[in-house]
């Protein structure tokens, strides 16, 4: 309590001094209080993400590279369905005889089978495709792994998008097989490059799936918080 005279005979004015803390001090420290919070909760995410973003797509792309690698093996080998003494295949039909040396044909006319010879054009010539569509799908994958443009995520967007169709081909070529070998086909009869192909085929569904699932949670992400941070800060 201060007091000031003004006389003798008057009754002194007295005046109280508080401390003085503004309510924007007071609003600043807790905002700086909320930003450190938010920069550490920030760089503890950013050190998760760091790793397991990278990861998941570097594992995606090994991923489609085994299955290109299994494809291209077994389209190029072509044997896939043997049926008692002859062994069918993409680009030829064998036949052997008491054990005897394989006596291949490129005329699949020959092994008497309606359709066999348009039905198996069509059917390696979408198998085919898919490999090609793949690798165009898996060179854009990796360009968008080295570049860090903001067009990246497209690319790779494009790229799972690729390995869908791939997939749908590579489906395709395995069904018209089968569709047209329908009488002949056993469980035990289907080759090890048949069940490559297969392989293959699955890898590219997975392949496409996770990309694209991986693409549009990053993006997502970047455009609810630009900058990185949490939605309560």
């Amino acid at each position: 309590m201060v007091c000031s005279p003004r006389g003798f005979q008057v009754p002194l004015v007295c005046f109280s001094v508080e401390p003085f803390f503004p309510h924007e001090i007071q609003y600043g420290l807790l905002d700086s209080q909320r930003l450190q919070q938010a920069q550490k909760l920030l760089a503890q995410r950013r050190s998760r993400r760091s790793f397991s973003d990278p990861s998941i797509r570097a594992l995606i792309i090994l991923c489609t590279s085994l299955a290109v690698v299994l494809s291209s093996l077994s389209i190029c080998d072509g044997h896939w369905l043997l049926a008692d003494d002859r062994l069918f295949g993409l680009w030829h039909f064998c036949t052997t005889s008491n054990q005897a040396e394989l006596h291949c044909l490129r005329d699949l006319r020959q092994a008497h089978v309606p359709g066999l010879a348009s039905g198996m054009a069509v059917a390696r010539s979408v198998a085919t495709l898919a490999v090609v569509v793949a690798i165009f799908g898996l060179e854009l994958l990796m360009v968008s792994q080295v570049s860090e443009d903001p067009r990246s995520w497209h690319r790779w967007a494009v790229g799972s998008a690729l390995f869908l169709l791939a997939f749908i081909l590579s489906f395709g070529g395995l069904l018209s097989f089968l569709t047209l070998l329908r009488n002949q086909v056993t469980l035990m009869g289907l080759t090890l490059t048949f069940w490559s192909e297969f392989t293959a085929s699955f890898l590219f569904f997975l392949s496409a799936v996770s990309g694209l699932h991986v693409n549009s949670i990053s993006r997502t992400d970047s455009v609810t918080h630009p900058w990185g941070l949490p939605a309560e800060f």
